[in-house]
């Protein structure tokens, strides 16, 4: 089915097309969901919530970008929509606290497999992975992530920063040893 197809029958609220349209960009939809999570269980009730969004909301559809891309944005608002109800965010953070990643870790990163970086960023508390995500992942502007939860602009780049800082943490010795070592020489 074409996604214009899908659309149609989704307005319509024909159930072969739902589940049809659910098959093609569930598993997509998950891998987002799971960056925002804190375990499968809350990333799939995400998904479940998101996907009630996407039928509900399919008139809004304009076809004026990617169909997966409109509900990419849907599941990621839905995602904000659940954290926001936990307020994961220190509203007292200082920007000096905040710690920066040596210029070699953008390398160390950038040399990890999606699954090793995922789970790198599901290990992060709540607040720093919304942040992260919606920065690094996502391409928003720090003003941008203020508004859509509802902290200040510094918080965000505060939450951002302590990101970055506690993913260095995170990194397994042998492979900050590793890159370390080759950036050196």
């Amino acid at each position: 089915m074409t996604d214009e197809r899908l659309v149609e029958g989704c307005v319509k609220r024909d159930p072969v097309a739902q589940k049809a349209l659910y098959q093609q960009y569930a598993r997509k939809m998950m891998s987002i969901c799971m960056r925002y999570a804190n375990n499968r269980d809350q990333a799939q009730d995400i998904l479940q919530d998101g996907f009630v969004k996407v039928f509900q909301k399919m008139d809004h559809y304009r076809g004026d970008g990617p169909l997966g891309g409109w509900i990419a944005r849907t599941m990621v608002n839905t995602a904000l929509d659940h954290i926001r109800r936990n307020k994961p965010y220190d509203q007292s953070l200082d920007l000096t606290e905040a710690e920066h990643l040596h210029s070699e870790d953008e390398h160390i990163l950038s040399g990890m497999t999606t699954d090793e970086l995922m789970a790198l960023i599901q290990a992060l508390p709540t607040g720093y992975r919304t942040v992260f995500n919606l920065f690094a992942i996502e391409g928003y502007a720090h003003k941008d992530i203020a508004d859509r939860l509802g902290i200040s602009e510094n918080t965000s780049k505060s939450q951002f920063m302590k990101a970055r800082a506690y993913l260095r943490k995170l990194l397994p010795k042998e492979v900050v040893a590793h890159y370390g070592h080759v950036h050196e020489g």
